[in-house]
């Protein structure tokens, strides 16, 4: 017999790859999937460092949320029920401009990784500034994480400028180029705030270094409306002419569509993040999901940010994008459940050119993985257990989760985290921000 380091039993195992395989085991070795077996086969063969038995459990894929900007876990229900422009002018960005600093960022990137994993998330693809400090809080904690190179025109407290956003980003990069877990990306916000010349850098750099490229895009009707007036061009035309709609461009949101951008789109195939829960929180629009995906087009799944969500949970946002998907199409047959995990599993992997370490369960992979238990009132009684895990599980019942192998969540206690030295944290900022004593953790 093979001693491995560890054999993972469970009653299903959805691999994300059109399989649910029942009575089945994992067989996991340094920190990758060696196989997968049915569960008395792997008594015959292998003997476990570590052996566990999960009998009303189905394991799947761990989660990928492939748009977020976790440090605005700090700023969630700070200011809600407002518009998009707004609610950016005169509350989040004047709020960032007085309390985010390195100390924010780790400490707010800490709260959020607890939150993130606790419901499944195992990957995040992330948009914010003082990257050092969240790439930190990725290495505490164990998660995997793309971390975005931020480049604006105005100063924040990161940088002053676009030469000094992309100087501090060449740092990241070099710091961080061959972590096993930390991958940079270039993420350099709304068109509205980049200039012509800052996206050919980006663009330059991007290829240099082989990096996907993150961007809001088509989020509202008025950044279409502000760019036609500045640039006589929407958004996806002027970044088209400046080589930027590729496939190594993630594009997030997209809620305002048209034919002319449907045909970009479907030429030069980037990769879509839908946000469905911030989108409907913001009144931003409906990303035409069907649409997209008739036309062979990648749509991953993203939360945004806790400020604008409110709440980093993929299994949430997978009922949501399935749900909005069949209301504004008037189709129940719309982004069925096997979809939607994959939009929050694979098709994230390949929004992020990861697919071939995760995104999957399979043989070969990283042993990035969540088990759900199905055997509580709210999934009960249980005929489809990927239809209940979409459309009935709650992040509550996400009870274990691993990343390369390593387990981060052990019966819904953190493994690399404190959770109560996070949550004191967390409400410590909070009293600094509202300026009177903010509301106790229960």
């Amino acid at each position: 017999m093979q001693t491995v380091d560890q054999i993972i039993h469970a009653k299903w195992i959805i691999t994300g790859e059109n399989k649910m395989l029942e009575q089945h085991a994992l067989i996991v070795q340094e920190g990758k999937i060696q196989a997968i077996v049915p569960s008395d086969t792997a008594a015959q063969q292998y003997t476990g460092k570590i052996t566990k038995k999960y009998s009303t459990h189905a394991i799947i894929p761990g989660l990928i949320n492939a748009h977020t900007h976790i440090a605005m876990n700090y700023f969630r229900g700070f200011a809600d029920d407002l518009a998009l422009m707004n609610w950016l002018n005169n509350y989040i960005w004047p709020a960032e401009k007085q309390w985010v600093n390195d100390e924010f960022v780790y400490d707010a990137s800490l709260f959020a990784m607890a939150e993130m994993i606790r419901s499944g998330t195992t990957c995040f693809n992330d948009m914010y500034f003082f990257l050092p400090a969240t790439a930190r809080a990725a290495e505490i904690s164990g998660i995997r994480a793309h971390i975005g190179i931020t480049v604006l025109e105005f100063p924040t407290q990161w940088a002053q400028n676009s030469a000094e956003y992309l100087a501090r980003g060449l740092e990241f990069l070099t710091e961080y180029k061959n972590h096993p877990r930390i991958t940079a990306t270039m993420a350099p916000g709304h068109p509205f705030t980049v200039s012509d010349n800052s996206f050919l850098k980006i663009k330059e750099l991007a290829d240099t270094h082989n990096l996907k490229i993150n961007l809001h895009l088509h989020e509202t009707a008025d950044e279409v409306n502000q760019s036609v007036e500045q640039y006589k061009k929407r958004p996806i035309k002027r970044l088209h002419d400046l080589g930027l709609i590729s496939e190594r461009l993630i594009a997030i949101h997209m809620t305002q569509l048209n034919e002319e951008d449907l045909g970009i789109l479907a030429a030069s195939r980037p990769s879509i993040v839908h946000c469905p829960e911030s989108n409907m929180k913001l009144s931003s629009g409906v990303c035409p999901v069907e649409k997209l995906k008739s036309l062979g087009i990648n749509v991953a799944l993203g939360t945004d940010g806790a400020a604008s969500n409110n709440d980093l949970n993929m299994l949430g946002e997978m009922r949501s994008a399935a749900f909005l998907a069949k209301l504004s199409t008037l189709n129940p047959e719309a982004l069925n459940a096997e979809e939607a995990l994959r939009m929050a599993t694979m098709n994230g992997a390949k929004a992020l050119g990861a697919e071939r370490i995760i995104g999957s369960i399979a043989v070969g992979k990283a042993a990035d993985f969540a088990a759900i238990n199905l055997d509580e009132v709210e999934t009960a009684p249980l005929y489809h257990p990927l239809s209940q895990i979409v459309y009935a599980a709650s992040r509550h019942q996400v009870t274990d989760v691993w990343v390369a192998g390593k387990q981060l969540l052990k019966n819904r206690q953190l493994t690399t985290l404190d959770e109560q030295e996070l949550r004191a944290k967390a409400q410590a900022w909070a009293r600094k921000i509202s300026g009177a004593k903010a509301p106790c953790f229960s």
